[in-house]
């Protein structure tokens, strides 16, 4: 739960910066604040988790009993 609430936190960013050039980490400082780059890293992680584990939590790309994926 806690890597979806961050992953959606940075997809959001992307979203705001891509639409408008602001920044959420501004809120905290702007890029080179500790707060920032704090939250930066645990999104990178989060993403990287995800991407590792996502084979094992998804139900659409575990096999089926037949052994074909669904």
């Amino acid at each position: 739960m806690v890597t979806f609430i961050l992953l959606a936190i940075g997809g959001l960013n992307w979203g705001v910066w891509a639409l408008t050039g602001w920044d959420v980490g501004q809120i905290f400082g702007g890029m080179e604040s500790a707060v920032s780059k704090v939250v930066y890293v645990l999104v990178g992680l989060s993403a990287l988790y995800e991407l590792i584990m996502h084979s094992k939590h998804c139900k659409m790309c575990k096999n089926d009993s037949a052994g074909q994926q669904m």
